[in-house]
């Protein structure tokens, strides 16, 4: 039988398992992830201590993203003792209190994991068609700070401080706010799907070079990664039994960009006509994986 796959956060009772009797021991989880991902690709791992009453010992949540992978590892594991002397004891979560009713979308990392391990590294390629800084950050906020500053001069007399003081508090802040178009292309299969994403945020001091550059990139980055993932939400994976895999894209989820020739989506986004509501951002970008040192995330097909 077949099993759809999506690129959100996995969801339901099937796809995780609970194990019980885990001795401690220092890098459990790893320990847990080293024997749990032989099985399949894991969403997550948590190991937990037991409560008092339940006595000594951890347990831990394991989470796989396809519901096959966790029956046959909930099998070849219960009883067993892995990597540790007595045995686990290992079993399909039957309660569905605690699990989120709402689907959420993965982040980008996470994206790429699913797609590399089902299409394989040569499978699929991303690129960043454009990436721009919003027009209300890049055009009109300048010219509307600057000719603040030409009022607050012209009014430098008695009874102004308080609002000049306010003022000058103002052209401190400023916003940066970047728009972002990711193309992403599966060769084997036909199929081509973008995203379209925004970041933005506040520069507290924005007369200070390394900070304005600071936030520039941390939001280029944030608003690539976003991208990307929202174009991974319009692919399907379909798993079949024999272990090959199949692509279908997800028309649910088409958007107006989508139709859009590569001018066209560059100029909507240069003119900033879309809008941060149009976004769904469920799963936040963990930004300690989006190194400042990287490029943004872009990932071409090798030559052949």
């Amino acid at each position: 039988m077949a099993e759809l796959l999506e690129f959100r956060v996995p969801a339901g009772r099937d796809r995780t398992l609970l194990v019980w009797g885990l001795e401690p021991e220092p890098g459990l989880e790893h320990s847990l992830f080293l024997a749990f991902s032989k099985f399949g690709p894991l969403y997550s791992v948590r190991a937990h201590k037991n409560a008092a009453v339940a006595g000594p010992g951890y347990y831990a949540v394991v989470k796989f993203y396809s519901a096959g992978d966790a029956g046959r590892a909930q099998r070849a594991c219960n009883g067993q003792r892995l990597f540790q002397k007595s045995p686990l004891k290992v079993c399909v979560c039957t309660k569905q209190k605690g699990f989120q009713q709402q689907v959420l979308a993965l982040n980008s990392n996470k994206c790429q994991d699913l797609a590399n391990h089902y299409l394989g590294f040569n499978g699929w390629s991303s690129r960043i068609i454009t990436v721009r800084d919003a027009l209300y950050s890049s055009v009109i906020l300048p010219l509307i700070l600057f000719l603040i500053r030409v009022v607050v001069r012209l009014q430098n007399v008695s009874g102004f401080d308080g609002e000049n003081e306010e003022l000058g508090e103002t052209l401190q802040k400023r916003s940066v706010k970047y728009l972002c178009a990711v193309e992403v292309t599966l060769p084997n299969h036909g199929i081509h799907t973008r995203g379209v994403a925004l970041s933005e945020a506040d520069v507290e001091n924005g007369e200070d070079p390394l900070e304005f550059l600071t936030a520039t990139r941390r939001v280029q980055k944030i608003a690539a990664g976003r991208a990307l993932s929202n174009a991974f939400q319009k692919i399907f994976l379909v798993v079949l039994e024999n272990g090959k895999v199949a692509v279908e894209y997800n028309s649910t989820q088409e958007e107006l960009t989508d139709s859009l020739t590569e001018e066209e989506l560059k100029g909507l986004v240069q003119v900033n006509e879309l809008s941060l509501e149009q976004f769904d951002f469920e799963e936040e970008e963990v930004l300690s994986d989006l190194s400042f040192d990287d490029e943004l995330p872009s990932r071409e097909m090798p030559p052949n």
